[in-house]
């Protein structure tokens, strides 16, 4: 028997397939197949709030929360935090502005358009692959000098990923010269292995920034104050599902009638970018996740692996997955430590990531390493190839 150790996709529950095998072909007595019924009918419609109701069960999600369901995949939500989040801003300052000039459009927009142009800023902690992909399609979407790079872990490592800067080297934008649009981090970089012990102190207070969060590859795997992000996101396939969706976590109060996003026409005359109505928050929202043809197989997999989670740890929700994930890292590192002459941990030991153990064999030499990956496919351990831009080995803790 193979056990699977890469970072994606994540092994699937036993049950939670032979459910699926019997689904694909006829669910629930219906004669037809979960991949044949319509992403509007009322099954989908039940898979779809099941999903929600696991999900809120085990984060404890607050009421003020929604929850949406997009094809976008963690990359697409790269762009679209950028759309969404910066259009809310953009409009609270022509609001402001309208308000103090009055009527005339003219002075509105051109007030606005210095305003972007001066204090547009969107900080970006850089402390692996991930974040640093973001970053760039960030810049890619509303131009480098509106992209902060409050941190960049490569400065503190000989120009290598492996650890996290304390917060106090942060350049942060200011809360006194209005702050950012919103920061963001990845909480765990799947490639580097690093990942947060925490979340930031310097990004907490009443007038706290708004926070946005890739959580792809430790979502429900530990507890999470949901309260202190703006936005959270991750794509199902590192954690809870296969691929095919992404799942956000986001404040109410971002969305219509609470927040009003900027009009195209508005953000077409300041040269900021529009972004596909399939990544628009208020859209998805409205449309409860099925403005367009939403997988529905891939929703009812990840209900079926969070319901199963709920089941399994009752009240302890998901400080019970939490547990075995902190017990399967702390074992493989422990294991790995054993034998310092031959294996070394890549991240700094603070910021080392129980999903993704990083580690080298033999100082890197690559045949030792590709020696190692033979003799663990031949005891049937696979998918323990570090990533290709960065090479050794990787043990993912998936769940």
């Amino acid at each position: 028997m193979s056990t699977t150790l890469a970072r994606c996709p994540a092994p699937l529950p036993t049950t939670v397939l032979e459910k699926a095998s019997q689904a694909l072909l006829n669910y629930k007595d219906k004669g037809i197949g979960l991949c044949e019924i319509s992403h509007r009918s009322p099954e989908a419609n039940e898979i779809l709030a099941d999903c929600k109701h696991a999900l809120s069960t085990l984060l404890s999600i607050p009421d003020d929360y929604e929850i949406l369901f997009l094809q976008s995949g963690g990359s697409g939500e790269f762009s679209a935090t950028v759309y969404n989040l910066v259009s809310i801003w953009v409009e609270k300052k022509r609001a402001k502005i309208a308000e103090e000039v009055g009527d005339d459009k003219d002075e509105v927009l051109r007030r606005l358009r210095r305003v972007v142009d001066e204090e547009l800023k969107l900080d970006y902690l850089v402390t692996g692959s991930w974040s640093l992909k973001a970053s760039q399609e960030a810049a890619r979407l509303v131009g480098a000098k509106h992209v902060n790079i409050a941190t960049d872990a490569r400065k503190i490592s000989h120009g290598k990923f492996g650890n996290i800067a304390p917060e106090d080297q942060w350049t942060l934008t200011p809360r006194s010269a209005g702050g950012p649009a919103f920061v963001y981090f990845c909480d765990n970089e799947t490639v580097d292995g690093v990942e947060f012990p925490s979340f930031p102190k310097s990004l907490e207070g009443e007038d706290a920034p708004l926070v946005c969060a890739d959580m792809s590859s430790n979502f429900i795997s530990r507890n999470v104050d949901v309260s202190k992000y703006a936005v959270i996101f991750g794509g199902a396939q590192k954690n809870i599902g296969n691929t095919g969706i992404a799942i956000v976590i986001m404040r109410k109060s971002l969305l219509p009638p609470h927040s009003t996003p900027a009009s195209p026409d508005l953000l077409r005359e300041l040269n900021l970018a529009v972004g596909p109505i399939v990544l628009d928050y208020p859209t998805i929202a409205k449309n409860n996740s099925l403005y367009n043809t939403l997988p529905i197989f891939d929703v009812w997999v990840a209900g079926q692996v969070m319901s199963g989670l709920v089941n399994s740890f009752g009240a302890k929700r998901i400080g019970g997955q939490e547990e075995i994930s902190n017990e399967k890292a702390r074992l493989i590192y422990e294991a790995i430590e054993k034998y310092p002459s031959v294996y070394r941990v890549v991240p700094d030991k603070s910021v080392r990531s129980r999903m993704n153990i990083c580690f080298r064999v033999g100082g890197g030499d690559a045949d030792k390493e590709k020696a190692f990956l033979a003799g663990a496919e031949k005891k049937g351990l696979l998918g323990l190839k570090g990533h290709r831009s960065v090479g050794g080995i990787r043990a993912s803790n998936c769940e």
